[in-house]
């Protein structure tokens, strides 16, 4: 591997300047990688975007500059033939949600290694894997949002594009090799799709987190009442969730309010914040039973009434695919995919849509 020059891009000027340079060289294929503050403060944004062509690589600064001015590198990227990332979903959210785009072929170097039968598919496992190459993780959860970079975050951030062509060159040419090439861009365009699709969650529904189905209609209005608490102080501080109440013991608080329980703040609340708890408890109880929230199904439609026999079927056979092939069986097929295949109340349409073209023929003999 060559040595590659390295940029610090954090004026429009120089943002125009590198890309009009770079346009005029033709490339067909780059990749990219973004860094975010989602563990460090209250609303999650782009703090960095590695870019990476063969022989170049720079760091653009979104924070630097006007969101606007960011326009040459979104028409580079437009005339690429492919964009690689590793672990695409989070940055493809994080281009619908900054710039409302997502790049038009994304390929993902996860997506790849995954399909060639590797299980350790971090990018550190990719890398050592294939380039004997050991990178350091240490400002993996580095608060990205802070200015100026340390040379070691800096170090940290080139490397997450610096070998992501080479490495899916590779795995584009043993792809070709089995036979999957088809079948990696299919999967990955699905996921852009999904990617690009996804609803965000309305106000009215954010707050019912994980567990909150085994709560009855009052513990709800208690689990919605907190949750609304915390969101507010944490907004005020501008810090994440979890970093200041956990959801677990937002759970662990309505199921103890329902049952007419008293609870006490924690500990480590400051006076302040125990005492708006509290008051946000107390407001809670006024709340007639009319307007408790409602109960429902979590997944939404008809409940699935899956015909048990022919689930296992099809999961055996799924599993004797995905051993000959030596994949992981969920590429082929996730349990709730085959949960609604073997489910007769599901209609054909719905059934049809549930699998990439290359999965329906991997396991057509038990659909």
């Amino acid at each position: 591997m060559s040595e590659s020059e390295e940029h610090y891009l954090d004026t429009p000027e120089a943002i125009a300047s590198y890309f009009e340079r770079l346009s005029t060289e033709g490339h067909e294929i780059c990749a990219v990688d973004t860094e975010a503050d989602s563990l460090h403060s209250y609303e999650t944004k782009m703090c960095l975007i590695q870019f990476a062509v063969p022989g170049n690589l720079a760091i653009i600064d979104p924070l630097a500059v006007e969101l606007h001015e960011l326009d040459p590198m979104l028409d580079f990227f437009k005339t690429t033939k492919a964009i690689w990332m590793h672990g695409a979903d989070y940055d493809m959210s994080m281009f619908r949600k900054t710039f409302n785009w997502i790049p038009e072929v994304v390929w993902d170097t996860q997506s790849a290694a995954r399909l060639l039968g590797v299980r350790k598919y971090g990018l550190a496992n990719l890398l050592e894997e294939e380039f004997g190459l050991v990178v350091s993780k240490q400002s993996q959860k580095a608060n990205w949002g802070k200015r100026p970079l340390s040379e070691k975050m800096l170090a940290y951030a080139f490397n997450d594009v610096r070998y992501l062509i080479e490495l899916g060159d590779r795995y584009l040419k043993r792809l070709e090799e089995k036979g999957r090439r088809g079948w990696f861009e299919e999967l990955c365009a699905a996921a852009r799709v999904i990617a690009e699709e996804r609803e965000e969650r309305s106000g009215d529904e954010v707050w019912r987190i994980n567990g909150w189905g085994k709560l009855d209609p009052r513990g709800l209005a208690f689990l919605k009442g907190l949750w609304n608490w915390r969101d507010e102080e944490c907004k005020r501080l501008d810090r994440p969730h979890f970093k200041f109440m956990s959801n677990n013991e937002l759970i662990e608080f309505a199921k103890q309010l329902q049952k007419g329980e008293r609870i006490e703040p924690p500990k480590y609340l400051r006076p302040a914040f125990a005492r708006r708890m509290l008051k946000a408890i107390s407001e809670i109880r006024e709340i007639p039973e009319s307007e408790f929230p409602v109960k429902y199904r979590r997944n939404g439609g008809p409940r699935l009434e899956i015909d048990e026999d022919r689930f296992l079927r099809m999961r055996d056979y799924r599993d004797k695919v995905a051993e000959e092939l030596d994949i992981d069986s969920t590429l082929i097929a996730t349990r709730q995919n085959l949960e609604f295949l073997a489910s007769p109340n599901v209609d054909g349409e719905e059934k049809e849509s549930m699998l990439l073209n290359w999965q329906k023929e991997l396991i057509r003999e038990e659909l």
